[in-house]
């Protein structure tokens, strides 16, 4: 495992597969699960999920990370940004997922701050989307104290949703 970066309250890390049962017990939650395109996941679909983000940071040096709580160690959900086709466009998402008994404290936001910073700042990206479902009213919020404001309306995966997207110099003028 890698440590990204530490922000407050967090350290953001790599996942791997050693995170599978703390992570199977967050995604397999129907409450923190009602938004993702994949749904509640077992076991089977969380290891399958983590292959996937090893081979994110493979292939594009970046993935859904980690978040662990400073002082518990405990896994509390993941965040990051990765490769997502969009429209058939690939983009680069913005994604998290908190488990239910931390929701509401801002380590969303913290998190998403953090990623963000590391996305534009060390992995030099030009753009990030996040696609958030319009009655998502806790991820609206944690997008817009990010930065991202106007959106456009689409489907994806057959759902409409609202797309965000963010670019460097509009970053950079947030952070300042």
């Amino acid at each position: 495992m890698v440590q990204i970066c530490e922000t407050e309250r967090l350290v953001i890390r790599t996942l791997s597969l050693n995170d599978v049962p703390e992570l199977t017990k967050i995604l397999s939650d129907p409450d923190v699960m009602k938004h993702s395109i994949r749904g509640v996941c077992d076991e089977a679909a969380t290891r399958r999920f983590i292959d996937w983000c090893l081979e994110c940071y493979a292939s594009h040096r970046i993935g859904p990370w980690a978040l662990v709580e400073k002082g518990t160690d405990k896994l509390v959900g993941f965040c990051g940004v990765s490769p997502e086709e969009v429209n058939g466009v690939e983009e680069i998402g913005l994604g998290y997922r908190l488990a239910k008994q931390y929701w509401g404290m801002g380590l969303a936001t913290e998190a998403v701050q953090a990623v963000l910073s590391v996305a534009f700042s060390q992995k030099q990206l030009a753009s990030v989307v996040v696609i958030i479902e319009p009655d998502n009213g806790a991820s609206l919020k944690v997008a817009e104290k990010a930065g991202f404001s106007q959106f456009d309306t689409i489907k994806f995966h057959g759902r409409p949703v609202r797309l965000y997207r963010l670019t460097l110099p509009a970053m950079v003028c947030i952070t300042k």
